[in-house]
């Protein structure tokens, strides 16, 4: 066993044991046990498990994510104050203010990946799983917490005719069945990535974010991550085409949710929602200000107590009895 499937041993197991719960239960309620859709449930409860433990997850990403945004122009000033400057000391004078400026805002660009890196162990056990059913079937034995049963029941089923452990490009290409069905998966499961992150920048960023130099990197990002994701669906098993598509239907649902009900603070979400708010005769809430509103108060506060504390100290005759002492 090489270094990556040592890593990867727990994560199979994870994955095999929440699908072989899910069939299992399935099963009990009266579903064929070889059919293809009680395995295709099996994965979109996978999902559902998986998706539903990243909400704590999700709530940190978004917190992030708005407090980068609302960071942008602070960075943008930084950025310009060392614009041009390439000495060793200068890079690292500008990287230390910005990890400073992060760590007293409680953010940091990592933090919006959280939830799609801490699902790709799971993505990549799921693959491996599926992708090693015929394997397992060949040799009679079984994979992670599959049984040697379970492993033949997978190998022969399917869905729409094609089976759920065939691949486009791995022997799934004489099947018809499968290659208009992963087709059909690969579009959908592009397109509701693009929707998602299409919905966040028209909707869910302010101004000041929409003309940062990160809006320039997640606009890439918007056209190159599908692109990336389409190409390699096509060496994805049907079974994990189902996972992925599932799991960004559900990402849209959520982005959705939260741009309609929990907007990012000057976003044109925001101000339609204080919209509807008004129309409604209800009272507009405190979205608009966020944490930048917050430290803006708290800055002028501290400020003027400086000033009164200034003030005081100068009416103060302290030195001058001094000297006449």
């Amino acid at each position: 066993m090489d270094f990556f499937e040592t890593i990867m041993f727990p994560f199979k197991w994870l994955v095999s044991i929440i699908m072989v719960g899910f069939h299992e239960g399935l099963t009990i309620v009266g579903l064929p046990a070889a059919n293809g859709w009680t395995w295709t449930l099996s994965i979109v409860g996978l999902v559902l498990v998986i998706r539903a433990a990243l909400i704590p997850v999700f709530v940190k990403q978004i917190k992030a994510q708005r407090g980068m945004q609302l960071l942008q122009p602070d960075l943008k000033k930084l950025q310009d104050k060392y614009k041009g400057k390439t000495d060793q000391l200068s890079r690292q004078a500008m990287a230390q203010e910005q990890m400073a400026m992060y760590k007293k805002h409680g953010t940091n660009p990592f933090s919006a990946c959280l939830p799609m890196l801490i699902q790709m162990p799971f993505f990549f056990a799921l693959f491996q799983v599926l992708s090693g059913i015929s394997s397992a079937k060949t040799q009679g034995k079984g994979i992670g917490a599959m049984s040697q049963e379970q492993v033949i029941q997978f190998d022969e089923s399917s869905i729409f005719g094609a089976p759920l452990s065939s691949a486009l490009l791995h022997g799934g290409a004489t099947n018809v069945s499968v290659v208009v069905l992963s087709i059909i998966m690969i579009l959908a499961m592009t397109a509701s990535q693009f929707i998602t992150q299409k919905q966040i920048m028209a909707k869910n960023m302010s101004e000041e974010a929409m003309a940062s130099p990160f809006m320039r990197q997640q606009k890439m990002m918007l056209y190159i991550l599908p692109v990336v994701f389409g190409v390699g669906g096509i060496n994805f098993p049907i079974g994990v085409l189902i996972y992925w598509t599932t799991t960004n239907l559900w990402t849209m649902a959520q982005q959705f949710f939260v741009i309609r009900r929990m907007p990012t603070p000057g976003s044109p979400a925001a101000k339609a929602l204080a919209e509807r708010r008004a129309a409604k005769g209800l009272p507009a809430l405190p979205i608009l200000g966020g944490k930048k509103v917050d430290a803006e108060a708290e800055a002028a506060a501290a400020a003027a107590a400086a000033a009164i504390e200034l003030k005081g100290q100068r009416v103060q005759p302290q030195r001058k009895n001094r000297k006449k002492k």
